[in-house]
């Protein structure tokens, strides 16, 4: 039985985990400093996974990282939300770092992995997976993996755009769906944290609008059998999700056959961490 190191850097928050087989053993999760940038993250993330090496054996390691991944050549393309990522080879830095062989994707397919495995897209066949947190992003499984497209870049729903004069992306284009929706721009738009905001029952029924906008087009273009949504804004339940099916049935297109099938992360804050495990897995057949 394999011992993995599982790793979950977002926006605001990295979390890490061991996992003996599939049983998680340790776990530690930590705010982030955008102040530190880069070398301050991996200095955390490092001193942590060896800390656990003293009495832990570690064999392998898997990342989900919170920004867009170039797959094949394990590099990190850019984060919006932290400095200092770009071109970074992360995975190869951890092998130096800490001694274990490493595979990093995005942390929007690395929780479509998790949930599909090991959470609420069980039985599902064909799930996606969208983060809705600090920014939005998602994941496609289907016949057993993730669909990655020719260059990577698949999933990344938070960059349509749903409303064409809306304001203006950090990506530089305009009312895109992260930036109507996410939870960074909803705190810095309305001055309260989406889990605040969320407790508003008028707030949501306006709120709904958009993100079913941005979700009808995952239903009308993949089809998914399920719709997995993870993040801390996921987080708000029933006052969320109701409304939500309700918004996405009067919207979809009526002659639509497709299902509306959306449900909450069951793995909650692990949905990357379980993800990571499935990736690290991966390491021995590439």
């Amino acid at each position: 039985m394999k011992n993995t190191l599982a790793i979950d850097i977002g926006g605001t928050k990295f979390s890490m985990a061991v996992f003996e087989g599939e049983k998680m053993v340790r776990r530690e999760s930590r705010a982030t400093e955008k102040e530190g940038g880069r070398d301050w993250m991996l200095d955390q993330v490092v001193s942590i996974a060896c800390r656990w090496k003293e009495d832990l054996r570690l064999d392998r390691c898997g990342i989900g990282f919170g920004g867009p991944v170039n797959f094949l050549e394990q590099r990190i393309a850019l984060s919006t939300h932290v400095g200092g990522w770009r071109d970074f080879l992360l995975p190869a830095y951890i092998e130096r770092a800490v001694g274990v062989p490493a595979l990093m994707d995005n942390d929007a397919n690395a929780g479509a992995l998790g949930e599909a495995l090991h959470g609420a897209g069980r039985g599902a066949g064909s799930m996606f997976y969208m983060t809705l947190s600090t920014g939005i992003g998602g994941g496609i499984f289907c016949d057993g993996k993730i669909w990655r497209g020719a260059d990577s870049w698949a999933g990344e729903i938070g960059h349509l755009s749903i409303r064409p004069d809306g304001p203006e992306c950090l990506c530089g284009a305009r009312g895109c769906f992260e930036r109507i929706c996410c939870g960074l721009w909803l705190e810095n738009e309305h001055g309260k944290p989406a889990k605040e905001l969320l407790r508003d029952a008028e707030f949501v029924r306006r709120y709904v609008v958009d993100l079913a906008l941005g979700l009808k087009t995952c239903v009308m273009l993949l089809n998914p059998a399920r719709i997995v949504i993870g993040g801390g804004i996921s987080k708000a339940g029933d006052s969320l999700f109701v409304p939500l099916r309700a918004e996405l049935r009067r919207q979809i297109t009526g002659w639509s056959g497709a299902r509306i099938d959306v449900v909450p992360a069951e793995l909650g804050d692990d949905s990357v961490l379980y993800g990571a495990l499935a990736l690290a897995r991966e390491i021995e057949r590439i």
